[in-house]
């Protein structure tokens, strides 16, 4: 009866040692498993548990590649004017959808929320001063705005040329590209004293004289300006005697002929 007892003992025993060996292969089993899983992961994404920190601070693009500021100063994002045409499309509330040009005085009525200023906004500045103004509305206003029509960038060549008027600057440009584009010379052109008018602000110009015969007899355009927009490229008949290197935007408009548009 003893002998029974102490093999019935030892039989629970190992009973027992050989679950919890059971228990250890399976959780090493599963342990496994997971660590093949993230090592999976970590392939395909290149992170580690050890560098979420560091992918996350990269994010956007190494070395700076996807900073809004850089971008920002490399290439300006585009700025409201008068006469652009915005849309605003609310994703919930979608009653509220409009398209709008901006005033002359550089505002925009928007519906049921009254004047805003908008002039010189990028659309990003845009899209926050929509929410803003419909956050009296709207719980949480989710507002998609994008830009339908603008005043495309442009330059002006007038006087005696084959064709003079208003042309769209799509591309790095000079004044004797300019001039090309506009027809070229005439036989009564003054090429020695071509006149790039450049606007300084809204109520002055400032005048440079280019002596475009000598650089095109010298195959040089080292000194041949780049256009922005807004300049206006004027080629004389005559001579001209003197001309001020700063002038009034009236003043300018005297070299403008209203049979060039």
């Amino acid at each position: 009866m003893k002998r029974s007892f102490i093999f019935v003992r030892c039989l629970a025993s190992a009973l027992l040692a050989l679950q919890c060996c059971a228990a250890v292969l399976a959780q090493e089993e599963k342990n496994g498993l997971s660590a093949d899983k993230e090592s999976s992961r970590s392939g395909l994404t290149g992170a580690s548990p050890g560098s979420v920190n560091t992918t996350a601070a990269r994010a956007g693009g190494a070395d700076g590649q996807g900073n809004p500021a850089l971008v920002g100063e490399r290439h300006p994002l585009y700025r409201l004017r008068p006469s652009d045409v915005v849309e605003i499309s609310f994703i919930v509330a979608p009653e509220f959808n409009q398209t709008l040009t901006v005033q002359p005085d550089g505002y925009v009525m928007l519906k049921d929320a009254g004047m805003v200023e908008v002039q010189d906004l990028n659309l990003q500045q845009f899209t926050e001063v929509v929410q803003t103004a419909y956050r009296g509305y709207l719980h949480d206003p989710q507002v998609a705005v994008s830009l339908k029509d603008f005043d495309r960038p442009y330059f002006i060549v007038g006087g005696k040329v084959g064709k003079p008027g208003k042309y769209e600057l799509r591309s790095d440009t000079t004044v004797a590209e300019a001039v090309e584009i506009a027809g070229g010379f005439t036989q009564e052109s003054k090429h020695s004293q071509v006149v790039l008018f450049r606007r300084v602000n809204d109520d002055l110009m400032e005048a440079r004289l280019l002596d475009l015969k000598k650089m095109l007899n010298q195959r040089s355009l080292k000194e041949d300006d780049h256009l922005r927009t807004g300049d206006f490229v004027f080629v004389p008949q005559n001579t001209i005697s003197k001309i001020a290197r700063f002038l009034t935007r009236p003043s300018a408009s005297m070299y403008l002929s209203p049979t060039q548009f």
